[in-house]
């Protein structure tokens, strides 16, 4: 916890546009209200340098460079040498030389295995696409997309519906089969909770979802959640893409996560000095995809999940909803205050911690 604060752009767009926020804006808003106006309205950033971050991000450059040019029998060889490259000017604070030796094989393990099990694959259909003349980009890091959703904010003067975009970034994209693919690396699969081991919405992911909306239920479940909302609003800005690029051959969008840092998986031999790990990519448009919906629209969607996203994301733009903040207050102290950066300026958390006899 921390109270070193600095503040960032959080400026309001004008008029003219459409109001935007950023789907880490919405997961935020789920986990807390309050934590959301500390870090996207105050724009307060909490200094923190998270080694697992960083690494994140020096993973994502290099694959994503490794893919942007190059032949499919290469790749694993660019990935490494660009990692190289980053990682001779990475700073991460470690207690000695072994310890940054084995923080780099893991790194590198990964990257390989990566190519092994999706990378090689995804490069194939990446370059075919491009060949089939695809006019776009297709590769990030944090390649942009944008899903809008007709949100209405009610004012004195004015209850009509009015676009909101919600921005969220993919690593890439190809076209596989008939589908348009998203991926994003993560770190790792906490966040998933019940989505990696559910392949269908109908059941326990529907049953979960709905409990996290519902005051007479104790359910509290965020970051699953705001995976599904995330989904969505994926989904949406793939379909978007693909008909901007005139991708007629997929007839359907999919999402997949990537975790990357997962330590579970990973197996080191210390007198070879060899570390090995494996990685799982989760499609997590299976546990999204309501079939009824899928039968009336021919695209993978939820109309459930679809209507939340648009009410959490006006909700998150119109301030903190004190009534959904106070029905879940107990849940939010319990498993949000504890690893909150703004819990040390945050009056609901302070004022719930001290008490005075008398």
């Amino acid at each position: 916890m921390t109270g070193n604060f600095t503040e960032t752009d959080a400026t309001t767009p004008s008029s003219a546009e459409a109001p935007q926020i950023s789907i880490d804006g919405v997961r935020t808003h789920l986990r807390c209200p309050q934590r959301y106006r500390y870090a996207h309205e105050y724009g307060l950033h909490t200094g923190d340098d998270v080694p697992q971050t960083a690494r994140l991000e020096l993973l994502r450059t290099a694959i994503c460079d490794a893919l942007r040019a190059g032949d499919v029998d290469t790749l694993e060889a660019r990935a490494l040498d660009r990692f190289a490259d980053r990682w001779a000017d990475y700073g991460e604070g470690v207690h000695s030389r072994a310890q940054r030796r084995h923080e780099r094989r893991v790194l590198e393990a990964t990257i390989r295995a990566y190519v092994e099990v999706i990378g090689t694959d995804h490069a194939e259909c990446l370059y075919a696409t491009r060949a089939s003349g695809a006019d776009g980009e297709l590769v990030g890091p944090d390649l942009p997309l944008r899903s809008t959703v007709m949100a209405t904010r009610p004012t004195a003067d004015d209850d009509e519906a009015s676009p909101l975009q919600i921005d969220v970034p993919i690593d890439y994209a190809v076209l596989e089969g008939s589908s348009f693919v998203g991926v994003r690396f993560v770190p790792t699969a906490a966040h998933l909770g019940i989505l990696r081991y559910r392949a269908a919405w109908d059941g326990d992911v529907a049953d979960r979802f709905a409990g996290h909306f519902d005051p007479d239920r104790a359910d509290f479940a965020p970051e699953m959640v705001a995976t599904l909302l995330e989904t969505a609003a994926a989904l949406d800005g793939l379909r978007t893409l693909r008909d901007r690029l005139s991708l007629t051959d997929a007839r359907t969008c999919r999402y997949v996560q990537v975790p990357v840092l997962d330590r579970d998986r990973l197996t080191v031999n210390p007198l070879r000095e060899r570390v090995e790990t494996s990685l799982e990519p989760v499609d997590l448009t299976e546990p999204y995809l309501d079939h009824h919906t899928f039968g009336m629209t021919h695209e993978h969607r939820n109309q459930t999940v679809d209507d939340r996203l648009r009410q959490v994301a006006t909700a998150a733009i119109a301030g903190v909803d004190d009534e959904a903040f106070e029905s879940r207050w107990d849940q939010i102290k319990r498993d949000v205050c504890p690893t909150c950066p703004y819990a040390v300026c945050c009056t609901k958390y302070l004022s719930s911690e001290v008490a005075f006899d008398g």
